[in-house]
């Protein structure tokens, strides 16, 4: 036999809906109880009262306390005819007939009736107890008799001018009387109730229709893992990102863009309040061409921004769900590192094609000895390695170059050497160069001299002058916490343009390279990063000369403190002894 596949479980939505209708159809329900059960006792109440005010009435009526006590103090107990035909009857039934009561009993001392609406039970005794009221005590009761379940109430009946009790009253009104009364009261009741109800079954409705438009028709297991999914994804990536929800609020603000633009966590702050990079707020705004998906991407649809000492590549993207607009997506990468990693590799890239033509030129020296020994011509030969030994086999790019006693320092400015030498400039150390430390903060330190460096022989390369050169000087200042670098660029370029402010060069998206500057290249950040990086370390970049056309050029200076560390006396000691060796 084929098993039916299992039903699927109810959407939360729909368990939401059923669960409110029940809640509503409760408190309907139990509210028109109540309110049935309050009026029904109300109106019993009230038919009590009105019993009691009867039996006093018929109690306090001369003719009926002197019958009453002319059949008590008669030695036996009229016959049920006789009773039928006396006053006591007559006075009964009508009032009972003129209040509308079910029944107006009157009894003697002994419970006997002595009227009764039944003329079958005059003579019986009564079917409830009377002897409250026969011991002289006013009561209302609810009971059940011979005439059907009733309210009521019991009266003593005196002995005209005395206090003894000779019989009692009794009045009752039917309770089905009183179910009617309540059943009128209770139509009203139940229209309102019935009204309420249509009203909870709409408001579930409509809470049900806001549920999923604001659940976005997830179930709540979808949603806990979406948040554990979300929260996983933000904080695990290094990309910072920025959401910002329709109402131009800031939802999302991961810890890599706290990290990267250097702000606390911006959550529910107004995105165009927020303490962020004006260019990212402009990535947001209509017109920039991301705001419609599927059209081009604007200029600015990715853009380069410096924060932080950072170089950071910026994109925006409209985030929809559906057709419904959910907000923005700004995500922020790191390129900083990037740009240094490419620096460094551009520098050993440099330096390998420097080794492969040395090591070429060595080969064809080792080759010429070689002739001239094949030939016997030892004498040329050791004239020959003579002149190797006094210029040295190799030759490095940059001159001077030991005043950088720092290795680092050394490969870094041979590798731009090489670099400059390639497109015509030459790159030299100025005489009052002297590092004695060694490097401790590589990365800063490459990052500001490789922008100065490069900024330089960009200049001089541009400029008017045909003797090209860049001269670098540097120097350590020794230091309790360490050492401070001061680094002096020259260059023989044509200096700054008139009109150029001497810290406009220092603005993001300046640059002295010819030709157009193009979006997202890099250009136009180095200075900038420069300072940013130097003025983070309490240090600064500024221009000292702007130089004059013709040559020289612009003259900039960079102080990076905290980025060296060593002994200055004992460098200082094993540079002399260098020198009188030498």
């Amino acid at each position: 036999m084929q098993r039916s596949a299992p039903r699927p479980p109810l959407r939360f939505s729909t368990q939401t809906l059923l669960l409110q209708l029940a809640v509503v159809l409760l408190v309907v329900l139990l509210s028109a109880a109540v309110h049935a059960w309050l009026t029904y006792d109300r109106v019993g109440s009230e038919a009590e009262n009105h019993a009691l005010t009867l039996a006093r009435t018929v109690a306090s009526d001369p003719d009926v306390r002197a019958n009453v006590l002319a059949i008590s103090e008669q030695p036996g107990t009229p016959p049920p005819a006789e009773l039928l035909a006396g006053p006591l009857q007559a006075a009964a039934e009508a009032a009972r007939t003129r209040t509308g009561a079910l029944f107006v009993v009157i009894t003697d001392e002994t419970g006997i009736r002595l009227a009764h609406p039944d003329p079958q039970r005059l003579g019986e005794k009564v079917s409830t107890d009377p002897s409250e009221a026969l011991s002289g005590q006013e009561i209302t009761t609810r009971n059940t008799g011979t005439l059907g379940p009733s309210a009521g109430a019991k009266v003593p009946v005196y002995a005209p001018g005395t206090g003894t009790v000779v019989g009692e009253v009794s009045v009752g009104y039917s309770m089905e009387t009183v179910a009617q009364s309540v059943a009128r009261d209770i139509g009203p009741v139940a229209l309102t109730a019935t009204g309420a109800l249509l009203a909870g079954i709409l408001g579930s409705f409509l809470l049900r229709r806001r549920l999923q438009r604001l659940t976005l028709g997830l179930e709540p297991e979808e949603i806990s893992t979406l948040v554990h999914d979300q929260v996983a994804v933000l904080q695990g990536v290094d990309d910072g990102v920025i959401g910002v929800n329709a109402d131009g609020r800031v939802s999302v603000f991961n810890a890599a863009a706290q990290r990267l633009l250097e702000l606390p966590d911006l959550s529910g702050t107004r995105w165009e309040d927020a303490p962020v990079p004006e260019q990212l707020k402009a990535l947001t705004r209509p017109g920039t061409g991301t705001d419609v998906p599927g059209t081009a991407a604007s200029p600015v649809d990715a853009l380069e921004l410096v924060a932080g000492g950072r170089v950071l590549v910026a994109n925006a993207r409209k985030a929809l769900h559906r057709r419904e607009d959910l907000g923005w997506v700004i995500m922020l990468r790191d390129r900083t590192e990037l740009q240094q990693l490419t620096r460094q590799l551009d520098a050993v890239g440099t330096m390998s094609t420097a080794l492969r033509a040395q090591r070429h030129e060595f080969a064809n020296q080792l080759h010429t000895l070689a002739g001239f020994l094949g030939i016997g011509q030892h004498q040329e030969a050791r004239d020959y390695l003579a002149g190797l030994a006094a210029t040295g086999p190799l030759k490095f790019p940059v001159d001077q170059a030991e005043l950088l006693q720092d290795p680092y320092l050394q490969a870094f400015v041979g590798a731009k050497g090489v670099e400059a030498d390639e497109r015509g400039v030459a790159l030299r150390i100025g005489p009052e160069t002297l590092v004695r430390g060694q490097v401790t903060e590589a990365q800063d330190v490459t990052t500001v001299l490789g922008n100065l460096i490069d900024n330089a022989v960009n200049a001089a390369v541009a400029g008017s002058s045909t003797d090209r050169w860049v001269e670098l000087e540097v120097l350590d200042e020794p230091g309790d916490d360490g050492g401070t670098l001061h680094i002096v660029v020259a260059d023989s370029g044509d200096g700054l343009a008139d009109g150029t402010d001497a810290e406009g060069v220092f603005a993001e998206g300046f640059t002295t390279a010819s030709g157009p500057v193009r979006a997202g290249g890099g250009q136009g950040f180095g200075l900038a990063l420069a300072r940013q990086l130097a003025r983070r370390r309490g240090g600064d970049v500024k221009v000292l000369e702007r130089g004059t056309t013709g040559g020289p050029g612009a003259v900039f200076m960079a102080t990076l403190p905290h980025t060296t560390a060593g002994s200055p006396a004992a460098t200082i000691k094993g540079a002399a002894g260098k020198d009188e060796n030498g």
